[in-house]
């Protein structure tokens, strides 16, 4: 038996973290583009050219591959030819991305360029072969929300999380404060130390006002007014509809506004379904109009040249949150902009773009207060400082005992998030 040697050639997919390449891909696969936010079709940004180019900026400066490893392969002392190490590096990124498509991150369709191209070269009256596009999965987007709640979180110093702590007490499970007299209608959850207690000292008093001695051995006599029940902290549940504005301005001024939101909006649904089984999430976009996504599409929503309908927004969410048996409902809006649409009783949809419309804000308000009646608190994110809109949205937040917040896409998801976790609940005494 004869055996053949060669040279033997580390892979570097050994060495690489495909959970850090897909954080760093998050840009990529989550980018908001132009467009119909409910359209894909302008994907662009989406050719496998284009992803192709961002694990290669993700593995020479993304920190996914050891320096060592690197300089080993690619530096001064690395063997073998340019054109040997180009053909190494090509390599290593088709590997990378079939890996992602075998572990479900991402999906392309069949390369039909070969066939494309010998029909026109042979006259079959076939195009210009086309790029290749990808599609972002369910697990890959998923993954993408777990992993920015973990970096928001970890952020902010926090590691776990509970239920919404409230300060108010009941008569629960896990106790944790002082035990309480029964009272009709409390869950039985009877403190027994404090119970006999009191029947002890009830009998000692009779025992004293009758002047006879209580016996060791004639047991302890337990009267309806010894009960005692332990209370535990009470945990509210929450139904949230978050808003995100989709308008054109998210993305002008050298500045992508969208992405950060989607990526807030993701982490804050994975939070509800691991941490918040009780609470309910619906999201709503706002823009020329406003309609209710699937939770599932928030990684795949997109902004386009629309104008800001605060007031359909809403409206919209309001409807939602009606429907919703919950302590708590609550609005989240992220938004960057003033509002400048108004969807009118016709159907058609009046704008103005220029300073604070009188009637836009009007009509606006309006619906603030419709909110405020029907109980529903209203937190507002904002990512501009005008002056005349940090006084509307200040109204807005007086209005409907909501708060609100003046941020940057950097700082968004801290305040979101633990002002879910945390601050809100402390408007329930």
């Amino acid at each position: 038996m004869k055996y053949k040697y060669t040279k033997y050639v580390p892979n570097l997919l050994d060495d690489l973290d495909m959970d850090e390449l897909m954080s760093k891909l998050s840009d990529l696969l989550m980018s908001s583009g132009f467009g119909n936010p409910r359209d894909t079709g302008d994907d662009s940004d989406r050719t496998m050219q284009a992803l192709h180019d961002a694990i290669l900026e993700a593995l020479f400066n993304g920190g996914v591959l050891p320096n060592d490893t690197l300089e080993k392969m690619f530096g001064d002392q690395a063997e073998g030819s340019e054109q040997e190490m180009r053909d190494q590096l090509e390599q290593l990124i088709q590997q990378i991305i079939e890996r992602m498509k075998e572990s479900g991150y991402i999906t392309a369709p069949p390369n039909l360029d070969p066939e494309k191209a010998r029909r026109a070269q042979s006259g079959g009256g076939e195009g210009e072969p086309g790029e290749v596009k990808f599609e972002v999965t369910d697990k890959a987007l998923d993954f993408l929300g777990y992993r920015a709640l973990r970096d928001l979180l970890g952020s902010s110093g926090h590691s776990s999380t509970g239920r919404h702590d409230t300060r108010d007490l009941s008569t629960g499970i896990e106790t944790s404060g002082a035990p309480k007299p029964y009272e009709f209608g409390d869950v039985m959850n009877i403190d027994a130390t404090a119970t006999i207690l009191n029947a002890v000292k009830r009998a000692s008093e009779a025992g004293v006002a009758t002047n006879l001695p209580v016996r060791p051995d004639s047991g302890i006599d337990i009267d309806y007014s010894d009960l005692m029940v332990a209370q535990g902290e009470y945990q509210s549940s929450c139904a949230t509809v978050l808003m995100l504005d989709c308008s054109h301005s998210m993305i002008l001024y050298g500045e992508d506004r969208f992405t950060p939101a989607k990526r807030v909006a993701m982490a804050l649904s994975h939070l509800i379904r691991t941490q918040y089984p009780g609470d309910t999430l619906h999201a709503v976009l706002f823009h020329d109009s406003a309609e209710e996504i699937p939770l599932r599409e928030l990684g795949r929503v997109r902004v386009g040249p629309y104008y800001t309908n605060t007031r359909e927004g809403l409206r919209v969410a309001r409807r939602i949150l009606e429907r919703q048996r919950k302590d708590m409902r609550q609005i989240i809006m992220i938004t960057d902009g003033k509002p400048s649409a108004l969807t009118q009783a016709d159907g058609s949809i009046y704008k103005n773009p220029f300073g604070l419309d009188p009637l836009v804000i009007g009509e606006t308000l309006s619906e603030v207060s419709a909110c405020a009646k029907a109980g529903i608190m209203i937190n507002t994110f904002m990512l501009a400082r005008d002056y005349d809109l940090v006084a509307f949205v200040r109204r807005v937040a007086q209005m409907c005992r909501g708060k609100a917040y003046f941020t940057t896409p950097y700082t968004l998801g801290e305040y979101v998030l633990m002002d879910y976790m945390d601050k809100k609940t402390k408007t329930i005494h």
